[in-house]
C-alpha cells in the first residue's frame, strides 16, 4: 500500500491521515514517486529515483533519450512493470514527461512536470 501524493503533497484522506493507495493505482503512485525524488538524495538507498531534474541543462538533441534512460533507471526492479513510451514536450525550463507503461496486462500512464 502506497501513500498518494498530487503535485508533491500527500493527499489528506478527510480524517487527519492520509490516503493509500493498492494495487494498480499503488504502483502509479511509486511510479511518480521514483521519478521525482532525485537519485542519490536518499543516503541509504544511493539508487532510488531518477535524474530527471538533469534534463533541462542537457542539449535538446540528447534530452529525449536520456529520459528514455533515466525513466528506465529509475523503474528498473518494479516486477511485472513494463516501459511502452516516454514521451518529452515542451523545451528549456519546463516540460512535461509523459510515460506510458503496463503492469500485469493493465495500462497506466504516468505524467511529471519537469521544471530547470
Amino acid at each position: 500500500m502506497e501513500l498518494m501524493l498530487r503535485d508533491g503533497d500527500y493527499l489528506p484522506d478527510g480524517t487527519g491521515g492520509v490516503r493509500r493507495a493498492e494495487g494498480s493505482d499503488g504502483l502509479l503512485q511509486r511510479v511518480l514517486w521514483k521519478l521525482t525524488a532525485r537519485r542519490g538524495s536518499f543516503p541509504f538507498l544511493p539508487e532510488l529515483g531518477s535524474q530527471l531534474h538533469r534534463l533541462p541543462r542537457c542539449r535538446a538533441s540528447q534530452r529525449q533519450g536520456l529520459a528514455e534512460q533515466y525513466v528506465a533507471e529509475a523503474l528498473a526492479g518494479e516486477d511485472g512493470l513494463s516501459i511502452e513510451s516516454v514521451e518529452l514536450a515542451g523545451d528549456g525550463d519546463r516540460a512535461l514527461l509523459t510515460v506510458r507503461l503496463t503492469w500485469n496486462g493493465t495500462g497506466l500512464t504516468a505524467a511529471v512536470a519537469l521544471e530547470g
